[in-house]
């Protein structure tokens, strides 16, 4: 009996003891998934945060004319420049300009230092896998630059272990590896005109929109155009993939800039032509 008595005692307490560890436990699982919700409810909202904080955070090089460079007066300027400050402008938000190199451009988007990018990105599939892009606001060219002494190179594929400077990670790097060009990194347009005029460099595939402009005010400069890329490429601004709310508006005020002119008038001040088409 006693025996029978200490076998119950020990089971009731085993019972409690079960008992106390179920309810001990199950306010650590809810407390994990109101976590995850949370975590899943705080999911930022970018046009929000912009509107509430009242800036466009803009990544830019600053050293790509005539797109994002400092003019004679230091200041920032130019096409792609222009265009994210008009549509900052219709957002209702001041626009608020990061300039970081073009090899860690897209990492500063990753890291949230910025909200968009305004630096004449292509639009590839690449880079669609992870990012998001605006509707298309730029239509360029590739075009093989070389000085005018260099008279072996008249095509793409006279490039073969020649030195052609260009940003790393850019479209047209990728391509002058693909035409067995050894790759001389440079920071920007300027300084691979710099490099083929002191002849550190044969040649830079680059943007014919570039080109144009810096021949428009360097005319004496010893470069000139060898070849041209057949297919047009179409650049837009950048967004970190879930931005869809930022993207709605700032394809609405891209769009209503071209319908009232407003997007032909920079194009021309900085081309002399529409680059939309």
């Amino acid at each position: 009996m006693r025996k029978f008595s200490l076998l119950a005692l020990l089971f009731s307490l085993i019972l409690v003891i079960t008992a106390c560890g179920s309810n001990e436990a199950a306010p650590k699982s809810e407390e994990n998934t109101n976590t995850e919700n949370q975590a899943k409810d705080n999911t930022e909202d970018l046009l929000a945060k912009v509107k509430d904080e009242g800036k466009l955070l803009v990544g830019t090089e600053g050293t790509y004319p005539p797109f994002t460079f400092h003019d004679d007066k230091g200041e920032l300027t130019g096409f792609d420049v222009e265009i994210a400050k008009e549509v900052a402008k219709r957002l209702g938000v001041e626009p608020v300009f990061m300039e970081t190199q073009w090899d860690a451009i897209f990492a500063g988007l990753d890291s949230k230092r910025f909200d968009m990018i305004a630096n004449q990105v292509g639009i590839r599939p690449d880079r669609q896998e992870k990012y998001d892009f605006s509707d298309p606001y730029i239509t360029s060219a590739g075009v093989l630059i070389k000085h005018t002494d260099n008279e072996a190179v008249t095509s793409f594929e006279d490039i073969e272990g020649l030195k052609a400077a260009q940003s790393m990670t850019s479209n047209y790097a990728d391509l002058a590896r693909e035409n067995g060009a050894e790759i001389v990194g440079v920071e920007g347009f300027n300084q691979a005109i710099e490099l083929i005029n002191s002849k550190r460099a044969d040649v830079t595939i680059n943007d014919n929109l570039s080109f144009l402009d810096f021949k428009k005010n360097k005319p004496d400069a010893p470069v000139e155009i060898a070849d041209t890329l057949d297919d047009a490429s179409k650049s837009g601004l950048m967004f970190r993939k879930g931005s869809e709310t930022l993207i709605e508006e700032v394809n609405k005020a891209l769009n209503e800039m071209i319908e009232d002119g407003t997007y032909l008038e920079i194009s021309e001040k900085w081309f002399g032509v529409n680059v939309l088409e």
